[in-house]
């Protein structure tokens, strides 16, 4: 069996691979929504001590400290590698610069007849933050949540994450988090925190959004609680498509596949092509370069699985099956990227040129690395300033101006049968 499929566009092979990808992530057996609805339910009767139980029961022991204090975040910023603290301190100047530019304004239309009509923007109160702990710690995802917050106006970010083995917190993450601003750490995951932050306990405070990635059980209750508490999105497997022509490097394609590929069994990587003979060194160099990387057996079933070339006619076709699949992260290596972004519309980030691999985006440039999967790009938009902000609209008028609207109102609300809708306009004429 070869490492990853070659698809000849035709019209049936591609659609067929697409309806193989939808099918990945199959709905959340009902044996996890079972278990996270109960562990949800204990939460919202019993508080701390249903956290503090499932803590142990999961997670084998509980934390010294429920609450992490701030001497220990302190500790771990004081004492962490210089290197690693102006590394996200740089990053965190790009995604601060980046997400500056999308706060948006309060507004106030003053109209010639008197009335007044308006928009007032500020932040969420409270937001909490899930952070995975243990192998799966990620800090980039901290400053990725955290930072846009901010920016937005948000009072209070509350982060939960769970501990390591021997019961004390990840440092990586207190590191970011210190550095970040964020407000306050429980040492709790799985759907226990979830709960916890949906519906507050005596110690840990209820919150208007719940943000970050977790596990499969972490997931689900973000979903179930989900009007309860706002939350970011339903993430799904991580996935790339690269568009590349005749003039991309085969070596760097392999490893932006690779990139993707070893996040998850489940995860997606694809190469759209024009050249039958890049797709063949491209193959070559996956083979060469997989053998040194630590995650192997994970990028091999990956692109076994859910991993594909597909060979395509021209350029503009490549950008149809981009907007197809409407990937989480999109790849062009083509001669002049540039020229194409105007056609591609269905893609959470967009990767333009040699020089901008995929890592740039999950780590460093600035733009959000909290993008839409499973081809809800078509929709659904990356985490951004506004997704921290709420809005309300105010509306003024002057008795003359309500005059002049009256019968507009009065007979669209008797044609909706609602009388009493119609009576609070014709009282006061």
């Amino acid at each position: 069996m070869s490492l990853i499929k070659k698809i000849y566009v035709n019209g049936k092979d591609e659609a067929d691979f697409f309806k193989q990808l939808e099918k990945r992530q199959a709905e959340t057996n009902k044996q996890v929504i079972s278990v996270v609805n109960e562990i949800i339910e204990t939460v919202r009767e019993q508080g701390d001590e249903a956290v503090k139980n499932y803590t142990l029961k999961f997670d084998g022991k509980l934390p010294e400290y429920y609450e992490v204090p701030q001497d220990i975040i302190n500790d771990a910023l004081t004492e962490a590698d210089q290197s690693f603290v102006d590394a996200l301190l740089n990053s965190i100047e790009n995604i601060t610069d980046f997400h500056q530019r999308q706060k948006s304004q309060s507004f106030v239309n003053t109209k010639a007849d008197g009335c007044i009509l308006g928009q007032k923007v500020r932040g969420l109160d409270k937001v909490g933050l899930y952070v995975p702990g243990g192998t799966a710690a990620y800090p980039s995802s901290v400053l990725m949540n955290a930072v846009p917050a901010k920016i937005a106006g948000v009072k209070e970010i509350i982060m939960v994450t769970p501990p390591l083995k021997d019961g004390t917190p990840n440092k990586d993450i207190l590191v970011a988090a210190a550095l970040c601003g964020v407000d306050r750490i429980f040492m709790s995951g799985g759907a226990q925190a979830i709960a916890a932050l949906a519906y507050g306990t005596e110690e840990i405070p209820k919150v208007d959004k719940i943000v970050g990635p977790g596990n499969i059980y972490v997931a689900t209750a973000k979903k179930l609680l989900y009007g309860v508490v706002d939350i970011d999105m339903v993430a799904g497997p991580s996935e790339i498509l690269v568009m590349a022509d005749e003039t991309a490097n085969p070596k760097y394609v392999a490893a932006d596949l690779m990139s993707q590929a070893e996040h998850d069994k489940l995860a997606s990587a694809i190469l759209v092509t024009t050249s039958e003979k890049l797709a063949d060194e491209t193959i070559a160099e996956l083979e060469r370069q997989m053998q040194d990387m630590s995650r192997k057996e994970i990028i091999e079933k990956s692109l076994s699985d859910f991993g594909a070339i597909i060979i395509c006619n021209s350029k503009y076709e490549a950008c149809e099956i981009a907007n197809r699949c409407a990937p989480e992260h999109l790849e062009v290596l083509f001669e002049n990227p540039l020229e194409y972004v105007g056609r591609l519309d269905n893609a959470g980030s967009i990767f333009l040129g040699q020089y901008a691999p995929e890592p740039l985006g999950d780590y460093y440039a600035g733009p959000n690395h909290v993008l839409p999967t499973s081809g809800t790009a078509r929709f659904f938009s990356p985490l951004s300033v506004n997704s921290f902000e709420k809005r309300s609209s105010f509306i003024y008028y002057t008795e003359d101006a309500l005059r002049q609207a009256k019968d507009d109102i009065i007979l669209v609300a008797e044609k909706e049968g609602l009388t009493a809708h119609a009576n609070a306009i014709k009282v006061r004429f």
